[in-house]
Protein backbone atom coordinates (compact mmCIF):
# COMPACT_ATOMS: atom_id res chain seq x y z
CA UNK A 1 0.00 0.00 0.00
CA UNK A 2 1.79 3.14 -0.75
CA UNK A 3 1.84 6.73 0.57
CA UNK A 4 -1.62 7.78 -1.40
CA UNK A 5 -3.72 4.49 -0.58
CA UNK A 6 -2.81 5.24 2.86
CA UNK A 7 -3.89 8.62 2.54
CA UNK A 8 -7.00 7.41 0.95
CA UNK A 9 -7.90 4.74 3.40
CA UNK A 10 -7.56 7.37 6.23
CA UNK A 11 -9.57 10.35 3.87
CA UNK A 12 -12.74 7.54 3.73
CA UNK A 13 -12.06 6.60 7.46
CA UNK A 14 -12.50 10.13 8.66
CA UNK A 15 -15.47 10.58 6.06
CA UNK A 16 -17.39 7.53 7.37
CA UNK A 17 -17.17 8.79 10.69
CA UNK A 18 -18.42 12.06 10.35
CA UNK A 19 -21.20 10.59 8.64
CA UNK A 20 -21.64 8.11 11.75
CA UNK A 21 -21.55 11.09 14.37
CA UNK A 22 -24.39 12.71 12.09
CA UNK A 23 -26.57 10.05 11.84
CA UNK A 24 -25.94 10.30 15.58
CA UNK A 25 -26.62 13.61 16.67
CA UNK A 26 -29.93 13.56 14.27
CA UNK A 27 -31.06 10.36 16.11
CA UNK A 28 -30.85 11.81 19.57
CA UNK A 29 -32.57 14.90 18.36
CA UNK A 30 -35.46 13.49 16.48
CA UNK A 31 -37.01 10.40 18.87
CA UNK A 32 -37.49 7.32 17.48
CA UNK A 33 -35.84 7.82 14.45
CA UNK A 34 -32.26 6.07 14.77
CA UNK A 35 -33.31 3.62 11.71
CA UNK A 36 -34.41 6.63 9.99
CA UNK A 37 -31.80 8.42 9.97
CA UNK A 38 -29.43 5.79 9.48
CA UNK A 39 -30.91 4.71 6.37
CA UNK A 40 -30.92 7.97 4.58
CA UNK A 41 -27.26 8.81 5.46
CA UNK A 42 -26.80 4.57 3.58
CA UNK A 43 -28.90 6.10 0.71
CA UNK A 44 -27.23 9.36 -0.01
CA UNK A 45 -23.57 7.36 0.20
CA UNK A 46 -24.93 5.05 -2.39
CA UNK A 47 -26.11 8.13 -4.81
CA UNK A 48 -29.83 6.82 -4.52
CA UNK A 49 -32.84 8.19 -3.52
CA UNK A 50 -35.23 8.06 -0.64
CA UNK A 51 -39.05 8.41 0.02
CA UNK A 52 -40.20 8.82 3.67
CA UNK A 53 -43.73 7.72 4.00
CA UNK A 54 -45.87 8.84 6.63
CA UNK A 55 -48.78 11.34 7.89
CA UNK A 56 -48.07 14.95 8.45
CA UNK A 57 -46.40 16.21 11.73
CA UNK A 58 -43.72 13.23 11.58
CA UNK A 59 -40.47 15.53 11.58
CA UNK A 60 -40.36 14.15 7.97
CA UNK A 61 -38.86 17.32 6.06
CA UNK A 62 -37.28 18.88 9.35
CA UNK A 63 -35.12 15.50 9.44
CA UNK A 64 -34.15 15.78 5.20
CA UNK A 65 -33.25 19.13 6.15
CA UNK A 66 -30.91 18.63 9.09
CA UNK A 67 -29.21 15.85 7.22
CA UNK A 68 -28.91 17.75 3.61
CA UNK A 69 -27.81 20.73 5.41
CA UNK A 70 -24.81 19.16 7.39
CA UNK A 71 -22.86 18.62 3.55
CA UNK A 72 -20.79 21.91 3.29
CA UNK A 73 -20.35 23.72 -0.08
CA UNK A 74 -23.44 21.44 -1.00
CA UNK A 75 -25.63 23.16 -3.13
CA UNK A 76 -29.12 22.56 -1.51
CA UNK A 77 -33.01 22.22 -3.13
CA UNK A 78 -35.87 21.87 -1.83
CA UNK A 79 -39.49 22.05 -3.18
CA UNK A 80 -43.18 21.34 -2.07
CA UNK A 81 -44.74 19.93 -5.60
CA UNK A 82 -48.80 20.40 -6.32
CA UNK A 83 -50.76 19.37 -9.40
CA UNK A 84 -49.90 23.19 -10.71
CA UNK A 85 -45.96 22.86 -10.53
CA UNK A 86 -44.73 24.23 -13.91
CA UNK A 87 -41.65 22.46 -14.86
CA UNK A 88 -39.67 26.05 -15.20
CA UNK A 89 -40.19 26.51 -11.56
CA UNK A 90 -38.14 22.69 -10.57
CA UNK A 91 -35.57 23.32 -13.18
CA UNK A 92 -35.39 26.74 -13.92
CA UNK A 93 -37.79 30.10 -14.90
CA UNK A 94 -37.09 31.96 -17.86
CA UNK A 95 -34.66 35.43 -17.90
CA UNK A 96 -37.55 37.75 -18.07
CA UNK A 97 -34.54 40.70 -19.15
CA UNK A 98 -33.66 38.24 -21.91
CA UNK A 99 -36.89 37.64 -23.16
CA UNK A 100 -37.49 41.12 -23.31
CA UNK A 101 -34.19 41.43 -26.19
CA UNK A 102 -35.84 38.44 -28.16
CA UNK A 103 -33.25 35.43 -26.32
CA UNK A 104 -34.91 32.30 -24.58
CA UNK A 105 -33.21 31.06 -21.56
CA UNK A 106 -33.77 29.71 -18.74
CA UNK A 107 -32.19 30.89 -14.82
CA UNK A 108 -30.92 27.77 -13.44
CA UNK A 109 -29.20 28.95 -10.56
CA UNK A 110 -31.32 27.99 -6.94
CA UNK A 111 -32.82 25.23 -8.59
CA UNK A 112 -32.95 21.46 -9.21
CA UNK A 113 -30.63 21.40 -12.33
CA UNK A 114 -27.31 23.07 -9.99
CA UNK A 115 -28.12 21.10 -6.83
CA UNK A 116 -25.96 18.17 -4.95
CA UNK A 117 -28.67 17.30 -2.59
CA UNK A 118 -32.40 17.77 -2.99
CA UNK A 119 -35.50 17.32 -0.61
CA UNK A 120 -39.23 16.79 -2.86
CA UNK A 121 -42.02 17.34 -0.37
CA UNK A 122 -45.37 15.68 -1.74
CA UNK A 123 -43.27 14.01 -4.66
CA UNK A 124 -46.59 12.16 -5.71
CA UNK A 125 -48.46 15.47 -6.42
CA UNK A 126 -45.85 15.81 -9.61
CA UNK A 127 -48.04 18.10 -12.00
CA UNK A 128 -48.26 15.65 -15.64
CA UNK A 129 -45.97 18.45 -17.38
CA UNK A 130 -43.31 18.01 -14.69
CA UNK A 131 -43.53 14.09 -14.53
CA UNK A 132 -41.12 13.40 -17.47
CA UNK A 133 -38.42 15.83 -16.69
CA UNK A 134 -38.49 14.89 -13.19
CA UNK A 135 -37.98 11.29 -13.84
CA UNK A 136 -35.00 11.86 -15.81
CA UNK A 137 -33.74 14.12 -13.57
CA UNK A 138 -34.19 11.52 -10.59
CA UNK A 139 -33.00 8.73 -13.07
CA UNK A 140 -30.35 9.98 -15.15
CA UNK A 141 -29.30 13.85 -13.62
CA UNK A 142 -30.76 14.97 -16.64
CA UNK A 143 -32.70 17.95 -17.52
CA UNK A 144 -33.68 18.63 -21.15
CA UNK A 145 -34.39 22.65 -21.89
CA UNK A 146 -37.52 23.79 -22.68
CA UNK A 147 -36.09 25.57 -25.95
CA UNK A 148 -34.56 21.96 -26.65
CA UNK A 149 -30.78 21.61 -27.21
CA UNK A 150 -28.52 19.60 -25.35
CA UNK A 151 -29.63 18.05 -22.20
CA UNK A 152 -28.17 19.75 -19.14
CA UNK A 153 -26.07 16.99 -16.39
CA UNK A 154 -27.61 17.84 -13.31
CA UNK A 155 -24.99 17.86 -10.56
CA UNK A 156 -27.42 15.85 -8.00
CA UNK A 157 -25.95 13.15 -5.59
CA UNK A 158 -29.28 11.45 -4.12
CA UNK A 159 -32.50 13.38 -3.11
CA UNK A 160 -34.75 12.65 -0.03
CA UNK A 161 -38.54 12.65 -1.05
CA UNK A 162 -41.57 12.78 1.25
CA UNK A 163 -45.46 11.88 0.88
CA UNK A 164 -47.95 11.30 3.39
CA UNK A 165 -49.75 8.69 1.22
CA UNK A 166 -48.78 6.42 -1.84
CA UNK A 167 -49.07 7.13 -5.85
CA UNK A 168 -52.63 6.96 -6.22
CA UNK A 169 -52.06 6.74 -10.46
CA UNK A 170 -50.00 5.17 -13.20
CA UNK A 171 -48.04 8.46 -14.03
CA UNK A 172 -46.93 8.84 -10.44
CA UNK A 173 -46.53 5.55 -10.43
CA UNK A 174 -43.81 5.76 -12.25
CA UNK A 175 -41.53 7.73 -10.18
CA UNK A 176 -42.37 5.48 -6.84
CA UNK A 177 -40.64 2.88 -8.48
CA UNK A 178 -37.76 4.81 -9.36
CA UNK A 179 -37.03 5.68 -5.07
CA UNK A 180 -34.65 2.72 -4.25
CA UNK A 181 -35.89 3.01 -0.20
CA UNK A 182 -38.65 3.49 0.93
CA UNK A 183 -39.01 4.09 4.53
CA UNK A 184 -42.16 4.24 6.76
CA UNK A 185 -42.53 6.89 10.22
CA UNK A 186 -45.13 7.01 12.20
CA UNK A 187 -46.35 8.93 15.03
CA UNK A 188 -44.12 8.55 18.07
CA UNK A 189 -45.13 5.50 20.05
CA UNK A 190 -43.11 5.55 23.53
CA UNK A 191 -45.08 8.22 25.79
CA UNK A 192 -41.80 8.66 27.58
CA UNK A 193 -40.28 9.94 24.17
CA UNK A 194 -43.64 11.58 23.38
CA UNK A 195 -43.49 13.31 27.58
CA UNK A 196 -39.94 14.40 26.38
CA UNK A 197 -40.99 16.17 22.93
CA UNK A 198 -44.01 18.03 25.36
CA UNK A 199 -41.11 18.93 27.79
CA UNK A 200 -39.12 20.30 24.83
CA UNK A 201 -41.95 22.74 23.23
CA UNK A 202 -41.36 24.55 26.62
CA UNK A 203 -37.79 24.49 27.39
CA UNK A 204 -34.88 26.61 26.71
CA UNK A 205 -33.68 25.34 23.32
CA UNK A 206 -29.86 24.04 23.42
CA UNK A 207 -27.69 24.49 20.72
CA UNK A 208 -26.83 20.91 19.54
CA UNK A 209 -23.54 19.66 18.44
CA UNK A 210 -23.46 19.84 14.38
CA UNK A 211 -21.12 17.75 12.64
CA UNK A 212 -20.40 18.19 9.32
CA UNK A 213 -18.70 16.47 6.04
CA UNK A 214 -17.52 18.55 2.84
CA UNK A 215 -18.95 17.93 -0.42
CA UNK A 216 -15.80 16.50 -1.97
CA UNK A 217 -15.36 14.00 0.91
CA UNK A 218 -18.95 12.79 0.15
CA UNK A 219 -18.53 12.73 -3.46
CA UNK A 220 -15.44 10.93 -3.06
CA UNK A 221 -17.32 8.08 -1.22
CA UNK A 222 -19.86 7.95 -3.70
CA UNK A 223 -18.21 7.48 -6.72
CA UNK A 224 -15.02 5.74 -5.53
CA UNK A 225 -14.96 4.44 -1.42
CA UNK A 226 -18.34 2.90 -1.76
CA UNK A 227 -17.90 1.45 -4.78
CA UNK A 228 -14.82 -0.20 -3.47
CA UNK A 229 -16.45 -2.56 -0.87
CA UNK A 230 -16.19 -5.88 -1.61
CA UNK A 231 -19.43 -8.38 -2.07
CA UNK A 232 -18.34 -11.41 -0.84
CA UNK A 233 -19.87 -14.42 -2.46
CA UNK A 234 -21.97 -15.61 0.64
CA UNK A 235 -23.66 -12.34 0.64
CA UNK A 236 -24.23 -13.03 -3.27
CA UNK A 237 -25.83 -16.34 -2.48
CA UNK A 238 -27.96 -14.86 1.09
CA UNK A 239 -29.19 -11.98 -1.67
CA UNK A 240 -30.72 -15.07 -3.64
CA UNK A 241 -31.74 -17.03 -1.32
CA UNK A 242 -33.84 -13.81 -0.24
CA UNK A 243 -35.12 -13.04 -3.64
CA UNK A 244 -36.12 -16.73 -3.50
CA UNK A 245 -38.03 -16.61 -0.15
CA UNK A 246 -40.36 -13.76 -1.31
CA UNK A 247 -40.96 -14.87 -4.62
CA UNK A 248 -42.61 -17.96 -2.90
CA UNK A 249 -44.41 -15.20 -0.88
CA UNK A 250 -45.17 -13.41 -4.46
CA UNK A 251 -43.33 -10.69 -3.84
CA UNK A 252 -41.55 -9.89 -6.39
CA UNK A 253 -38.98 -7.02 -7.45
CA UNK A 254 -37.04 -5.81 -10.43
CA UNK A 255 -34.03 -6.91 -11.53
CA UNK A 256 -33.11 -3.21 -11.52
CA UNK A 257 -34.28 -2.79 -8.44
CA UNK A 258 -31.96 -6.10 -7.03
CA UNK A 259 -28.64 -4.74 -8.63
CA UNK A 260 -29.36 -1.10 -7.15
CA UNK A 261 -29.77 -2.55 -3.85
CA UNK A 262 -26.00 -4.36 -3.89
CA UNK A 263 -24.77 -0.39 -3.91
CA UNK A 264 -26.44 0.24 -0.87
CA UNK A 265 -25.11 -2.67 1.16
CA UNK A 266 -21.61 -1.71 -0.19
CA UNK A 267 -22.54 2.11 1.34
CA UNK A 268 -23.78 0.37 4.66
CA UNK A 269 -20.79 -1.64 4.90
CA UNK A 270 -18.71 1.70 4.23
CA UNK A 271 -20.37 3.75 6.98
CA UNK A 272 -19.52 1.34 9.41
CA UNK A 273 -16.17 1.55 7.96
CA UNK A 274 -15.81 -1.43 6.71
CA UNK A 275 -14.23 -2.98 3.63
CA UNK A 276 -16.35 -5.77 2.79
CA UNK A 277 -19.96 -6.38 3.02
CA UNK A 278 -21.45 -8.41 5.94
CA UNK A 279 -24.80 -10.35 6.74
CA UNK A 280 -25.89 -7.14 9.11
CA UNK A 281 -25.81 -5.29 6.40
CA UNK A 282 -28.77 -7.22 4.89
CA UNK A 283 -30.86 -5.22 7.03
CA UNK A 284 -31.59 -2.75 4.67
CA UNK A 285 -32.99 -4.49 2.27
CA UNK A 286 -36.54 -4.37 4.62
CA UNK A 287 -36.58 -0.77 2.95
CA UNK A 288 -35.96 -1.92 -1.17
CA UNK A 289 -38.08 -4.96 -1.34
CA UNK A 290 -41.78 -3.86 -0.82
CA UNK A 291 -44.53 -1.92 -2.39
CA UNK A 292 -47.47 -1.60 0.07
CA UNK A 293 -46.50 -0.82 3.87
CA UNK A 294 -48.58 -3.91 4.40
CA UNK A 295 -45.87 -6.18 2.32
CA UNK A 296 -43.32 -4.50 5.08
CA UNK A 297 -43.24 -7.33 7.82
CA UNK A 298 -43.29 -10.29 5.45
CA UNK A 299 -40.08 -8.36 3.75
CA UNK A 300 -38.49 -7.43 7.11
CA UNK A 301 -39.11 -11.13 8.27
CA UNK A 302 -37.32 -12.54 5.56
CA UNK A 303 -34.64 -10.44 5.98
CA UNK A 304 -33.97 -10.79 9.51
CA UNK A 305 -33.82 -14.25 9.62
CA UNK A 306 -31.58 -14.04 6.87
CA UNK A 307 -29.35 -11.96 8.59
CA UNK A 308 -28.72 -13.81 11.79
CA UNK A 309 -30.34 -17.11 13.78
CA UNK A 310 -31.42 -14.35 16.68
CA UNK A 311 -33.82 -13.18 14.27
CA UNK A 312 -36.79 -15.48 14.37
CA UNK A 313 -37.12 -15.54 18.03
CA UNK A 314 -36.69 -11.48 18.21
CA UNK A 315 -39.70 -11.65 15.68
CA UNK A 316 -41.76 -14.03 17.60
CA UNK A 317 -41.50 -11.84 20.74
CA UNK A 318 -42.46 -9.36 19.02
CA UNK A 319 -45.61 -11.01 17.59
CA UNK A 320 -46.49 -11.33 21.10
CA UNK A 321 -45.88 -7.61 22.05
CA UNK A 322 -47.93 -6.04 19.21
CA UNK A 323 -50.92 -9.01 20.16
CA UNK A 324 -50.52 -7.20 23.50
CA UNK A 325 -50.89 -3.89 22.41
CA UNK A 326 -53.42 -4.68 20.37
CA UNK A 327 -55.56 -5.73 23.38
CA UNK A 328 -55.03 -2.68 24.94
CA UNK A 329 -56.50 -0.53 22.64
CA UNK A 330 -59.18 -2.79 22.29
CA UNK A 331 -59.85 -2.48 26.32
CA UNK A 332 -59.84 1.41 25.50
CA UNK A 333 -63.18 2.81 27.86
CA UNK A 334 -62.82 -0.14 30.31
CA UNK A 335 -62.71 0.63 33.78
CA UNK A 336 -59.38 1.14 35.70
CA UNK A 337 -59.88 -1.70 38.09
CA UNK A 338 -60.59 -4.23 34.77
CA UNK A 339 -56.89 -2.66 33.06
CA UNK A 340 -55.37 -3.48 36.08
CA UNK A 341 -56.30 -7.10 36.51
CA UNK A 342 -55.35 -7.03 32.47
CA UNK A 343 -51.70 -5.88 33.44
CA UNK A 344 -51.34 -8.01 36.76
CA UNK A 345 -52.58 -11.04 35.30
CA UNK A 346 -50.86 -10.92 31.80
CA UNK A 347 -49.50 -7.73 30.41
CA UNK A 348 -46.71 -7.45 32.96
CA UNK A 349 -45.19 -10.95 32.93
CA UNK A 350 -45.84 -11.38 29.36
CA UNK A 351 -43.95 -8.21 28.76
CA UNK A 352 -41.03 -8.78 31.36
CA UNK A 353 -40.33 -12.00 30.48
CA UNK A 354 -40.61 -10.35 26.63
CA UNK A 355 -37.90 -7.93 27.65
CA UNK A 356 -35.78 -10.40 29.92
CA UNK A 357 -35.27 -12.87 26.70
CA UNK A 358 -34.33 -9.67 24.30
CA UNK A 359 -31.53 -8.66 26.56
CA UNK A 360 -30.25 -12.61 26.43
CA UNK A 361 -30.41 -12.67 22.82
CA UNK A 362 -28.80 -9.49 22.79
CA UNK A 363 -25.86 -10.66 24.85
CA UNK A 364 -25.47 -13.55 22.49
CA UNK A 365 -25.39 -12.05 19.07
CA UNK A 366 -22.97 -9.02 20.59
CA UNK A 367 -21.06 -11.97 21.90
CA UNK A 368 -21.02 -13.90 18.45
CA UNK A 369 -20.20 -10.50 16.63
CA UNK A 370 -23.50 -10.47 15.24
CA UNK A 371 -25.73 -7.50 14.29
CA UNK A 372 -27.97 -6.31 17.24
CA UNK A 373 -29.90 -4.35 14.79
CA UNK A 374 -32.90 -6.37 14.66
CA UNK A 375 -33.33 -7.00 18.54
CA UNK A 376 -32.83 -3.84 19.27
CA UNK A 377 -35.80 -2.74 17.22
CA UNK A 378 -37.92 -5.19 18.88
CA UNK A 379 -36.76 -4.21 22.47
CA UNK A 380 -37.80 -0.41 21.33
CA UNK A 381 -41.19 -2.09 20.46
CA UNK A 382 -41.06 -4.10 24.10
CA UNK A 383 -39.89 -0.48 26.06
CA UNK A 384 -42.49 1.38 24.14
CA UNK A 385 -46.08 -0.83 24.98
CA UNK A 386 -44.96 -1.31 28.16
CA UNK A 387 -44.41 2.59 28.94
CA UNK A 388 -48.42 2.44 27.16
CA UNK A 389 -49.24 -0.11 29.55
CA UNK A 390 -47.54 2.00 32.87
CA UNK A 391 -49.08 5.15 31.95
CA UNK A 392 -52.68 3.96 30.20
CA UNK A 393 -53.78 1.36 31.96
CA UNK A 394 -51.78 1.83 35.89
CA UNK A 395 -52.43 5.80 35.27
CA UNK A 396 -48.25 5.84 35.94
CA UNK A 397 -47.29 9.85 34.72
CA UNK A 398 -45.56 9.54 31.86
CA UNK A 399 -42.45 12.01 32.82
CA UNK A 400 -41.75 8.76 34.96
CA UNK A 401 -41.60 6.02 32.34
CA UNK A 402 -38.36 6.55 31.41
CA UNK A 403 -36.78 5.87 34.77
CA UNK A 404 -38.73 2.85 35.24
CA UNK A 405 -37.47 1.20 31.63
Amino acid sequence: MGPQDTSQTRDARDTAKRLRTIGDELSDRFYERADVVRTLVVTLLAGQHSLVLGPPGTAKSEMARELTARIEGASYWEILLSKFTAPTRIFGPVDVAALARGEYRQVYDGRATTAHVAFIDEIFKCSTAALNETLGYLNERIYHPESGGEPIRCPLIGAVTASNELPSGEDTAAIYDRLLVRIEVKYLEDPSNFAALVRSAVSRPVTPARTTVELASLRQAVAEGVPAVDVPDAIVDAVCTLRAALRRKELVASDRRWRQAVGLLQASAYLDDRTAVTEADLSVLTHVLWNSPAERPIVEREVLQLVNPDAKEALDLADTIEELEVQLDAMAGQSREALSEWVIKKAHNQLAMAGKRLETLREEAAGAGRSTAAIDRVTGRQRAVRARVLTEALGVDASMVRARL
